[in-house]
């Protein structure tokens, strides 16, 4: 017998020690005798002995596992994101527990109660709509829970962004400085408060400046994916006044929009330019190689990680709803 199937009772049976014994050997407590440590750990090895985090957090009430909610992923923004939460977790030795909720509500409220039944001693939770029920739910929990790459209207709730009004407001901009006037923004669904709100104000607030009347025909809604892309390209297509230079929310998107005009004879940058979000691998395997907004998004889910950790261990946290630097990476598909 090996393995999942062994108990400490196996072990302090074997070792002919006391459970509570094991327990401090497993814990690294100083208080037992190099020679009886020494007994116990061969016991360990030899029967394949692996303490329960469960039941151990338990006698703790800490289980060393943070749960993650994420709505995707196989897609290159949450991975990413994934990958600064896995690696901060790492550092302060804490597990991971990772979710795909499908961006849908119900399975994000079952997820959220299944992590709390298995004893997780924090959450980092992403999802595009944060809603009125999440928070209800957020401030019932009994560990704490910080949002990464997803924002809460009232702020209640710890996060890690950047400030999305004001990259959209930056991309647009960059544009109007260089002589467009025509510029299109595909959004994701508007329905979500970073799309419909943040980005659609930035985008706004940008051509109102310039005195540039906003077209409707210009605001296109996707759903992240790269046929989505496709589509929008061809709704470009059909118009009679058609954009000269186009933002698009996040990558996989952009390269669906570029294939889709590229398809149809068109030229990027020549007849479109197209300007990206995220700055995820996507961004450098498609040619024309995409300009973008630089989302750090390995940092935001690292902060978000670290920032857990602070109220794991009921730290000070000076700011808890964190909002980290943009930047432009300037490629081929602008000029």
């Amino acid at each position: 017998m090996q393995g999942q199937n062994i108990t400490i009772y196996d072990v302090a049976r074997e070792a002919n020690v006391s459970m509570a014994t094991v327990s401090r050997v497993v814990n690294g407590n100083p208080n037992v005798k190099p020679a009886t440590r020494k007994k116990v750990l061969e016991v360990i090895e030899r029967l394949g002995y692996r303490p329960n985090a469960v039941a151990r957090g338990l006698a703790s009430k800490r289980t060393t596992t943070v749960g993650v909610i994420i709505p995707d992923i196989s897609s290159a923004f949450f991975s990413e994101l994934a990958r600064g939460i896995e690696d901060i977790a790492t550092m302060y030795n804490y597990n991971i527990i990772l979710s795909n909720s499908d961006q849908n509500k119900d399975k994000e409220f079952h997820l959220l109660n299944t992590m709390l039944g298995k004893q997780v001693d924090g959450i980092i939770f992403m999802s595009g709509n944060v809603t009125k029920e999440h928070v209800a739910e957020f401030e019932k929990s009994s560990v704490p829970i910080v949002l990464a790459g997803s924002i809460e209207e009232t702020g209640k709730i710890p996060a890690v962004n950047i400030d999305y009004e004001k990259a959209a407001y930056d991309a647009t901009k960059y544009f109007i400085e260089h002589g467009h006037e025509k510029i299109a923004y595909l959004f994701g669904t508007l329905e979500e408060p970073i799309n419909g709100v943040k980005k659609f104000n930035g985008y706004k607030k940008a051509l109102e400046e310039a005195g540039i009347k906003l077209n409707e025909n210009y605001v296109l809604e996707g759903d992240y994916t790269y046929d989505s892309g496709i589509e929008a390209a061809e709704k470009i297509i059909k118009l009679d006044d058609k954009p000269t230079a186009i933002c698009v929310a996040t990558d996989e998107m952009a390269v669906g929009i570029v294939h889709g005009l590229q398809d149809n004879g068109f030229s990027i940058p020549d007849d479109f330019e197209v300007l990206a979000a995220n700055n995820t691998r996507l961004s450098v395997m498609v040619r024309p190689q995409l300009t973008s907004i630089v989302q750090p998004l390995y940092d935001i889910g690292a902060v978000a990680m670290r920032l857990l950790t602070k109220y794991m261990k009921k730290e000070e946290v000076s700011e808890h709803v964190v909002n980290l630097p943009h930047r432009f990476e300037f490629r081929n598909s602008t000029k």
